[in-house]
């Protein structure tokens, strides 16, 4: 497995173009990535290609001027932002004679960095795990088969043999006991939804400020920084609101493009918060050129793990950027649509206070009405 980037350590960043129209905005990020992970940036190799090279993904010309820039940077890390395959991963590294990693071990990493819960921890390692699995594909010629001699001698298994062996029984050790915590998050769950208070989760990219928003709503002084991945681990806290009494409010994992598949899958117990909402709050960086793409990445992953349908209002933070005024935008049905705020200087926070009492007044008198339902239905069978 590829170690974690230790704090200082100097990296060099590929970014090739194969035609995207956001090349800066990656960029940027990939820059904030290495940054969040500890590397320190002394190069950055760009190149235009209409595909990747099978062998090394960059191809021969590039994989040279790579060498080069590591060689001047004094380099000893090479981070692609994209996903290679494992074989180019292990050309490149034949090739450069140093570590390389993609995109998607980048942000492995960074969880394993931010990771502080039990639950966390478990989540990030069974996702390494997994991603490893890929990785092992002829891997380790040197360990080709297992030493013989005294205290050396086994079944005669390959080494890869016996890697796959021992990393798929420690995937299953590793779901066995996920898979316990959500139930025990599922008993937890059910009671707060019985308790009929409005369940509210907050959702958005990465860095939009979501733990600074939780933070100024609850007084739950949640670790926040300008850094990726910032928050990890679900915080639930009650909020109360006047008007409609308590609430329940939810931060979450931030979401980021090309969000590894395997994290996803990993997370999936944590994100279900997100799933089992009453309403999203999903934060939006209104400074950010790039907000209606990551807007667009944060709903394909609602999407994929069965959120999409759950109530949304769009948090327009950090006006305070870009000279919006606080202010409520509402859609044709009068419903809440949009609100914008400033986390960090508290602008707006009123207003969407208010928004989150309306909401629990709607479930509220929903509830109501489903309870009458209910007693006139039993009051109907009594009688028939």
């Amino acid at each position: 497995m590829n170690e974690r980037p230790a704090a200082g350590e100097r990296a060099v960043i590929v970014q090739l173009d194969f035609g995207q129209p956001d090349l800066q905005d990656q960029l940027e990020e990939v820059r904030l990535l290495a940054e969040s992970a500890g590397a320190l940036v002394v190069a950055e190799v760009f190149g235009a290609r209409h595909g990747p090279d099978p062998k090394t993904f960059a191809g021969k010309g590039k994989v040279q001027e790579i060498a080069a820039m590591l060689a001047a940077g004094e380099a000893d890390l090479v981070i692609f932002n994209h996903e290679l395959s494992p074989v180019q991963e292990r050309n490149l590294e034949g090739e450069l004679k140093c570590r390389v990693i993609d995109r998607t071990s980048l942000i492995l990493d960074i969880f394993a960095l931010r990771a502080s819960s039990a639950e966390g921890k478990l989540q990030v390692e069974l996702a390494q795990l997994e991603h490893l699995s890929t990785r092992l594909v002829r891997g380790w010629t040197h360990l080709e088969r297992q030493r013989g001699g005294i205290g050396m001698r086994g079944p005669g298994e390959k080494q890869l043999e016996t890697d796959r062996r021992l990393l798929g029984n420690r995937v299953k050790l590793l779901k066995g006991r996920l898979q316990k915590l959500t139930r025990q998050r599922g008993v937890q769950r059910k009671s707060r939804l019985r308790g009929d208070v409005l369940s509210v989760s907050l959702v958005g990219y990465t860095n939009a400020g979501k733990s600074t928003l939780f933070n100024a709503l609850t007084h739950a002084g949640v670790f926040a920084a300008d850094q990726l991945f910032a928050t990890l681990d679900t915080t639930s806290r009650k909020l109360w609101v006047e008007g409609a009494g308590n609430i329940v409010v939810s931060d979450t994992v931030g979401f980021i493009r090309d969000l590894p598949h395997s994290l996803v899958d990993a997370f999936h117990a944590t994100l279900e918060a997100a799933t089992d909402a009453d309403l999203l709050l999903h934060i939006v960086d209104s400074a950010s050129h790039a907000r209606a793409e990551q807007m667009s990445e944060v709903n394909k992953v609602l999407e994929e793990i069965g959120a999409r349908q759950v109530r949304q209002v769009i948090v327009w933070n950090k006006i305070d950027l870009t000279e919006a005024t606080p202010g409520v935008e509402r859609d044709e049905y009068g419903n809440i649509a949009r609100v914008r705020v400033s986390a960090r200087s508290g602008d707006g926070l009123d207003l969407l206070r208010e928004s989150l009492a309306e909401y629990a007044r709607v479930k509220a008198e929903s509830r109501q009405r489903e309870l009458a339902a209910a007693a006139r239905d039993a009051q109907q069978d009594y009688i028939s």
